[in-house]
């Protein structure tokens, strides 16, 4: 075991959340929906995907980051703490809303009708809030963080995991009893999406909204147990027992198996209960179902666990530079590529490159999966030169 100070495991989490960001970024731009790879794709309903991972991955790395930056402030709640909450909450929001309603402006005004002046085109493609979609993933974001935040600073962290439990429970009562898991507009998500929110403001898929209102509860337990595993790491008991191992002259070797321990239990444990449910409760994450928060934070933990074996264990941090680039900054770098999305595919520089360039040379699929990655390149090379200064950008 290599000599390596315990704070500096967080950089496997860096690099975990530079995985995810950049995973987020390649499944959401490829070069056409038409032709994609199968793993590359979204379960249409029941069942997991590779691409199905990297969204609650990111929340699950959320749920431990949130444990460390709030235990600088001792977990007391006070008005400098929940002004930061409440103000990072709202800018991630408005972030996300402003994403989607830029994606309409510029798709609106670069499809408009010719026989519309300029001024008529211009107020058209600007005013799109009767129709704009309320919630979407940096929304998700915001919500849970914001929730998962004040959850931690008021309650007891004992208290934590046994809250998670009972809204994943209740949860899965009311998606086993309203109809939870039918793919239509009688399901119980759907009913109270459109009756809230109407679905003039809702992402439409068989009337169910992805990120819905209902289906916030499951994805603010899947922080919490997050957060509940960040202290298992990173919490007193932890400290304490790092402390005796120290004290004993075992050092830094023994304090890195105990971590590694710890996560693959977590993970062994969190996937197989995941899948074992499943039986009843299927995975699913358009429903964000109880079986998909277990499953993919037991993958979760494995695949953290794995990488403080590789980076902190082993030393080899080479490879994960790429990585880190997107992990230092993750929300800048999320909106960097959905902006960039948008630009390009409104300009119709994304069809002339893949229909002109990579669909002849390397064929449909392929020229595809190729257009994805030269995205992801791209927004790596603007995400790097920030990251060699050490500029990070906080949202």
């Amino acid at each position: 075991m290599s000599n390596v100070n315990p704070s500096q495991r967080i950089l496997a989490l860096d690099i975990l959340r530079g995985i995810t960001i950049a995973g987020m970024i390649l499944v959401n731009n490829p070069g056409t929906w038409s032709h994609i790879y199968a793993p590359l794709c979204h379960a249409e309903w029941n069942g997991l995907t590779p691409t199905d991972l990297v969204f609650p991955f990111f929340m699950f790395i959320m749920g431990i980051s949130t444990y460390i930056s709030l235990k600088k402030y001792r977990f007391t709640l006070s008005r400098e703490t929940a002004l930061k909450i409440v103000r990072r909450t709202l800018v991630i929001f408005v972030i996300g809303m402003a994403i989607g309603w830029f994606s309409r402006c510029c798709y609106y005004w670069a499809s408009a009708p010719e026989e519309l002046s300029f001024s008529q085109n211009l107020w058209a493609s600007v005013w799109t809030f009767d129709r704009m979609r309320i919630l979407g993933v940096m929304q998700r974001l915001a919500l849970c963080y914001c929730a998962a935040s004040l959850m931690a600073l008021t309650l007891n962290h004992r208290l934590i995991p046994w809250i998670t439990g009972l809204l994943l429970v209740g949860y899965g009562v009311v998606l086993l009893s309203c109809n939870g898991f039918v793919y239509g507009e009688e399901n119980i998500l759907s009913v109270i999406d459109r009756t809230l929110l109407t679905p003039a403001h809702m992402y439409r898929d068989h009337g169910i909204d992805p990120e819905g209102l209902l289906s916030t509860v499951p994805s603010i337990a899947h922080v919490l147990l997050g957060f509940s595993v960040g202290r298992m790491l990173f919490g007193p008991e932890a400290n304490e027992a790092r402390r005796g191992q120290d004290e004993t002259s075992k050092g830094a070797g023994d304090a890195h198996t105990t971590l590694l321990v710890k996560l693959f239990l977590v993970g062994a444990v969190l996937t197989f209960s995941g899948l074992l449910l499943s039986y009843g409760c299927p995975i699913n994450k358009k429903v964000w179902s109880p079986t998909f928060v277990l499953t993919t934070c037991g993958m979760a933990s494995s695949l953290l666990g794995v990488l403080v074996w590789i980076i902190d264990v082993k030393g080899k941090r080479g490879w994960s530079r790429f990585f880190e680039a997107f992990g230092v900054n993750p929300l800048f770098m999320y909106v960097l590529g959905g902006v960039l999305s948008i630009l390009l595919g409104s300009t119709g520089l994304h069809g002339r490159l893949y229909r002109d360039v990579l669909q002849p040379l390397l064929g449909e699929t392929a020229g595809s999966l190729a257009y994805a990655l030269l995205f992801v390149a791209l927004c790596w090379s603007i995400g790097y030169p920030l990251y060699k200064r050490r500029i990070y950008i906080k949202i």
